[in-house]
């Protein structure tokens, strides 16, 4: 049975309607990085959250003139917003502007509008790199030779300058082209974390992952994974081109690394989640096989977002289990529990060794519990690992109340949790 922790440390049955607790904090640092404090304010959406080599916390968000995705509304302005912690986020700087959309005002595709953020800041240097969607056309009414644009940007100093963007998008698409299900028609870099892994590193830079949404030429939905060993200077496909890690039931994913170097991928879904997982057959030449997705749900005793569809985190963290000092990993998953967009809150599921992750569906199966965050209105949720051993977690929260335009908006908050908080003090962070 699936246990879950709740801020008030209530309990439920895993397939109830979550209970709504006493509206108390956990025992960790809040701040509304990005503030909503009036429905005609222009709204924030989308989260992203890096931690430099230093330990500075990057927080990035879609401010949105327009109200709506990329491409929406017709010149529609997005800008990019960002703020930095110097403190583990005890402290934030002011929000300042990392791009500003020109809508109707710009000269070209490209400056329409910049949403949707993913972030990576390198292990070993100052370098930060920034991805977006980018420009005037939807991802529903993208074509092959009329589509967003993929804005990438770097910083060279931990996040606090950027540079001007450069559209990545061609160099990508063309990867496909020649595919069964090519030409596709769209694509978009999922919003949150690009992951570095700890293991692999070629040349200069470890390794970097990213996962993608694709309409493809016949209107359906598939997730890859792409990766880069130059720090997003070439991206490509991992694995075979003509074999998507998830396809048809495909939405807006999440990548990670499990313990034996395999890579995780995370994909949104109605009810819950969909898992597959990638074998290497060389990690360095990135050569490999995906196995078959699984469904993770109420069905299963997996991760539940009743009666919604949002996109969320997915990590994986070393850990010591309390009961018996057992040294293992624990798997995290981040998402609205529900009912709708509500109840944000973090899944936790214990992996004590190989055989809990031979296969996706060892994977999506029987999670451990979950920690309720929010008992508001609340949507995306993205998270990092801070140097002081904390898990960084930002999330969109109805915190004064929603926006009053077209797709709504939130205020951005921080948070962050020791494993114990999460866990009930189950298990304790490795270092």
């Amino acid at each position: 049975m699936l246990g879950v922790a709740f801020i008030a440390c209530s309990c439920t049955k895993p397939n109830d309607t979550p209970q709504t607790p006493e509206p108390q904090l956990p025992p960790a640092e809040r701040f509304e990085v990005f503030q909503l404090l009036n429905p005609t304010d222009i709204p924030y959406r989308i989260p992203a959250l890096a931690v430099t080599k230093d330990g500075t916390l990057i927080a990035v968000a879609d401010y949105r003139h327009s109200g709506t995705d990329i491409g929406v509304t017709d010149k529609g302005r997005i800008d990019l917003h960002y703020a930095l912690s110097y403190d583990n986020g005890n402290t934030w700087t002011d929000v300042m502007p990392l791009i500003e959309g020109k809508g109707d005002k710009s000269p070209d595709f490209m400056n329409v509008g910049f949403g949707d953020p993913c972030i990576v800041a390198d292990r070993e240097s100052n370098r930060v790199l920034l991805l977006s969607c980018a420009g005037n056309v939807s991802f529903q009414n993208g074509t092959r030779n009329n589509h967003q644009n993929i804005a990438r940007f770097y910083s060279e100093d931990g996040g606090k300058t950027w540079s001007l963007p450069e559209d990545i998008a061609e160099s990508i698409y063309s990867q496909f082209d020649e595919t069964r299900y090519g030409p596709v028609r769209s694509m978009f870099v999922a919003s949150g974390r690009i992951f570095q892994s700890p293991t692999v590193k070629v040349g200069n830079y470890y390794r970097l992952y990213c996962a993608v949404l694709i309409r493809d030429k016949y209107a359906k939905h598939m997730n890859y994974v792409l990766y880069s060993d130059d720090f997003g200077g070439e991206w490509k496909i991992l694995g075979d081109a003509n074999t998507p890690a998830v396809y048809d039931t495909a939405d807006e994913p999440k990548v990670e690394e499990l313990p034996d170097g395999s890579i995780l991928i995370s994909s949104r879904y109605n009810g819950g989640r969909y898992y597959n997982m990638f074998l290497f057959d060389d990690a360095n030449t990135a050569q490999g096989q995906w196995l078959t997705k699984a469904f993770s749900g109420a069905s299963n005793n997996g991760v539940v977002s009743a009666d919604n569809s949002t996109n969320g985190e997915v990590m994986v963290l070393p850990v010591v289990r309390t009961a018996d000092n057992k040294a293992m990993h624990l798997l995290l998953q981040s998402l609205p529990l529900g009912p709708q967009r509500k109840n944000v809150g973090i899944y936790y599921k214990e992996l004590a060794d190989q055989m809990d992750y031979l296969d996706p569906a060892f994977i999506a199966e029987n999670w451990d519990g979950v920690l309720q965050v929010t008992t508001l209105n609340s949507a995306y949720s993205t998270m990092a690992w801070q140097r002081d051993n904390r898990l960084g977690f930002l999330y969109e929260e109805e915190t004064h109340g929603a926006s009053n335009l077209a797709y709504g908006g939130y205020t951005i908050v921080y948070e962050c949790f020791d494993i114990e908080d999460i866990t009930e003090g189950k298990y304790k962070y490795r270092k």
